[in-house]
């Protein structure tokens, strides 16, 4: 049985058509891409960052965004600000009716927000005011937080601070590296945008203010954030690797060699090791922490690949005595 007809403004709403403006770089952009060609909006210009160095031999490398702008036959521009003249005069040029903003990386000066006829929208992920800058998945798993998800705001001079015109929610599980949980909140926040678009198109947005008194702040990770301070709770320091993978990555050291740790299990029935001591079983590794001791997953010595922690504790001969963290200002 079919339902009543949509009127006209309903039409109007599924009909409409925006010119959009595109700004990301990372892999976590590219679905919110994706779902502007592939819908019937028009991706009528792409800002990304320029082309980055990269691996040993530090081969000049395009950004994800940039390599899908091509592959799409889409105008690109790599500026190194957006104060330049002639990308400011080429954003003018597009005609654009809004700008989609993910993961872009550079700031948006206060004049060019209203160069698109609705501004410029952000896909940021985290529940604003929650966890605004640049870290907020790696921020809000090493926080502890158990819920978080994405959200579509109106960008403005602040550091996130725009009313907000869209949100979803996502459980953090148990095992959820920052990398895992960014990969289902970019996914899930494609749809999101699409739908503030539409909500926008047809001007039936509610833009709901940020309460300030609930804001906190995500600053970009450094490695110093992935050094593991093994008298920590055990708690604290599975949330640290996993909030911290895959980059900048978990580090340890031992006999002032550095070593990258993958996430770890909780052991809470072994509580008699001291913090940073390892005893090494033909089956496991643990080490000692403030708390329960911890069971080592995958590991990569200095100058060598992923492996898993028995493997290396086999090659290492690890003495009676081994103990992780105790001269880390040393590593290299």
């Amino acid at each position: 049985m079919r339902g009543p007809r949509p009127g006209p403004a309903g039409a109007a709403r599924r009909l409409a058509r925006m010119r959009v403006l595109f700004a990301g770089t990372p892999e976590a952009a590219l679905p919110t891409l994706d779902a502007l060609l592939d819908s019937h909006h028009e991706v009528v210009g792409v800002l990304t960052r320029a082309d980055a160095r990269q691996g040993r031999g530090r081969t000049l490398t395009p950004s994800p965004v940039a390599r899908r702008a091509r592959e799409a036959g889409l105008e690109l521009r790599t500026p190194a600000t957006l104060k330049d003249p002639a990308t400011r005069e080429w954003i003018g040029s597009l005609d654009a009716d809004v700008a989609v903003v993910v993961a872009y990386g550079r700031i948006v000066p206060p004049d060019l927000l209203g160069v698109p006829a609705h501004g410029w929208l952000n896909l940021h992920f985290s529940l604003l005011p929650a966890w605004r800058g640049a870290a907020p998945v790696q921020r809000a798993i090493i926080a502890g937080e158990e819920i978080t998800g994405a959200c579509v705001f109106q960008l403005e001079e602040g550091l996130d601070t725009g009313p907000i015109l869209g949100r979803v929610t996502e459980t953090i599980g148990p095992r959820d590296t920052s990398g895992d949980l960014l990969e289902r909140l970019a996914r899930a926040g494609a749809p999101l945008v699409l739908k503030v678009l539409e909500d926008v198109a047809a001007r039936t947005t509610a833009p709901e203010p940020q309460d300030e008194a609930l804001a906190t702040l995500a600053p970009m990770l450094s490695s110093a954030d992935g050094e593991i301070r093994w008298a920590d709770p055990a708690q604290s320091i599975d949330r640290r690797i996993r909030g911290v993978s895959p980059a900048p990555g978990a580090h340890t050291t031992l006999e002032a060699k550095r070593l990258r740790l993958g996430p770890v299990a909780l052991v809470p029935e072994v509580t008699d090791l001291l913090p940073g001591q390892v005893r090494a079983t033909k089956h496991e590794v643990l080490v000692g922490t403030g708390g329960c001791a911890v069971r080592l997953g995958r590991v990569a010595p200095a100058g060598r690949s992923w492996m898993e922690a028995e493997a290396w504790a086999r090659g290492a001969r690890l003495g009676a005595g081994a103990v992780l963290g105790q001269d880390q200002g040393e590593a290299r």
